[in-house]
């Protein structure tokens, strides 16, 4: 399974310079070979290799290795449009490959510059630290303008653990008032991610008002940090959850909520609610964690789970008293609605034929 790892690089204000016309003088080569491609209908990396590499290396200050990751950059750029020609901004990020980049001891990473290759130390997460030796392909140096920060970008290509298998399933059932409910009883509120999404809007609304210099320095510094921190919240939430899973030996049943925006109807007031309610992320945080440790994953049918009573088995829609609250009209079992869907959905995947037929064998 292969992940993504961000290294935060901390150079020197010398090396932070020389990275600086590093990228520049990357990118201007790029424009270069972008033109020559658009114009002559050239996207092909390794015809683009033939026309522009030889005459390049005899005028480039990079590296013969620097000009080939150019050229694959320009060609790559390519494969999606080719309507118009393609620009990359000043410090756009470039690609790097084992000959010009490489990790050495004491949390440092070499790699080639104008000046020549450079020490750079990093800093990184032990969660992070440990996929490392997993890293597969480029790397990416990036300048984050935002953050005024470096980083190195790369993909690891983790081996998936075997799934071990239980008789219990933990149950989770997603929502917008409680983003995540689990058949243990478990709440996940999503009152942060609301007050977060009522702010926002209100905020950038006073900002754009003012109209004054410090006020645009602050909407940038605004921008993407409420899709920030509901990532931040969906990682949270999934880590636990898969970690609770592991450590009961338990597998993880799901709902399957695709297409779910496109059949609700949903009020003025509403709408910006459910569109950005993220479960689509979340549940591919809960799905590819389960894969790395080794936690069974099982995504079913959410038909009557909110309606279904887990005591006597009514299925009624009369069951659901309030948006909150599940009483059953036939034993009057009563409890949070959510609750009540993640018991149901544990129920759907241990009735499974297959989970079953399993279950007898063990």
């Amino acid at each position: 399974m292969k992940i993504a790892v961000n290294l935060k690089l901390k150079p020197t204000e010398e090396q932070a310079k020389i990275l600086f016309e590093t990228l520049e003088a990357c990118n201007c080569l790029c424009n270069a070979f972008s033109r020559h491609a658009f114009e002559t209908k050239n996207f092909n990396q390794f015809s683009l290799h033939k026309a522009k590499y030889h005459e390049t290396r005899e005028s480039s200050q990079l590296s013969s290795q620097m000009v080939v990751r150019c050229i694959a950059k320009v060609s790559d750029s390519y494969r999606a449009d080719r309507t118009t020609v393609h620009t990359f901004r000043k410090w756009a990020a470039q690609p790097y490959d084992d000959r010009i980049f490489s990790f050495k001891e004491g949390d440092q990473v070499s790699f080639w510059t104008l000046a020549g290759r450079m020490k750079v130390p990093f800093v990184c997460g032990e969660p992070q630290r440990k996929y490392l030796r997993f890293r597969k392909g480029e790397v990416d140096l990036v300048y984050s303008k935002r953050s005024k920060k470096w980083f190195v970008n790369l993909v690891c290509d983790i081996p998936e653990q075997e799934p071990e298998f239980s008789e219990k399933v933990l149950g989770v059932d997603f929502g917008i008032v409680n983003i995540a409910t689990d058949s243990e009883g478990e709440v996940f509120s999503g009152t942060p991610i609301e007050n977060k999404r009522l702010w926002y809007p209100e905020r950038r609304k006073r900002l754009q008002k003012k109209k004054t210099k410090a006020a645009k320095r602050r909407l940038k510094k605004l921008s993407g940090k409420q899709a920030r921190f509901q990532t931040w919240v969906n990682h949270n939430i999934s880590k636990h959850l898969v970690s609770k899973a592991k450590r009961t030996r338990s597998g993880i049943a799901i709902e399957d909520l695709s297409g779910i925006r496109d059949g609700v109807t949903a009020r003025k007031g509403q709408r910006s609610r459910l569109h950005n309610w993220s479960f689509g992320q979340l549940r591919s945080f809960v799905s590819y964690k389960s894969r790395m440790e080794g936690v069974e994953l099982f995504v079913v049918d959410p038909r009557d789970t909110s309606r279904t009573c887990p005591e006597c088995g009514c299925v009624d829609k009369k069951n659901r008293k309030s948006q909150d609250r599940f009483s059953c009209i036939a034993c009057d079992y009563s409890a949070l609605s959510d609750y009540v869907a993640a018991r149901n959905i544990a129920k759907v995947a241990v009735n499974r034929p297959e989970f079953s037929a399993r279950r007898k064998a063990g």
